[in-house]
């Protein structure tokens, strides 16, 4: 299932990779409330659905964030929008087709505090 968000952020791809590190989640996204660790490509943090392993790379015009332990295979990418200027997308995948009613809300929650944060926090961009 998938589920999309869209932030009013102007930045550049450089910008929201430099700026969405690991140790930084908190600050972007309300549902993420701790970082234990953060080895710049891996680390651990405690959510919503608990504690992780999280997994960052940087992809084409954005970053991919993956929980590789949860079940649901949980993997969000945060990325200039192509398709409209001044704009971000949060873009949220899970494994499942029909996840159960209370999950699929605290993943559009999670989304929504990504939007949220990113539109709160464009201070925390490098210039």
């Amino acid at each position: 299932m998938e589920f999309f968000a869209f932030a009013r952020v102007s930045t550049d791809s450089a910008q929201l990779q430099a700026a969405l590190t690991i140790s930084c989640l908190p600050d972007f996204c309300a549902s993420v409330d701790k970082v234990f660790t953060d080895h710049g490509d891996y680390g651990e943090m405690y959510c919503l659905w608990g504690q992780f392993v999280v997994n960052r790379e940087p992809i084409r015009d954005g970053v991919r964030f993956s929980l590789p332990g949860c079940p649901n295979a949980l993997a969000w990418t945060v990325a200039v929008n192509s398709e409209a200027s001044g704009e971000v997308v949060v873009h949220c995948t899970i494994n499942r087709r029909r996840p159960d009613i209370d999950f699929a809300d605290s993943i559009r929650q999670f989304v929504d505090d990504w939007t949220v944060g990113l539109e709160q926090n464009i201070a925390l961009f490098p210039k």
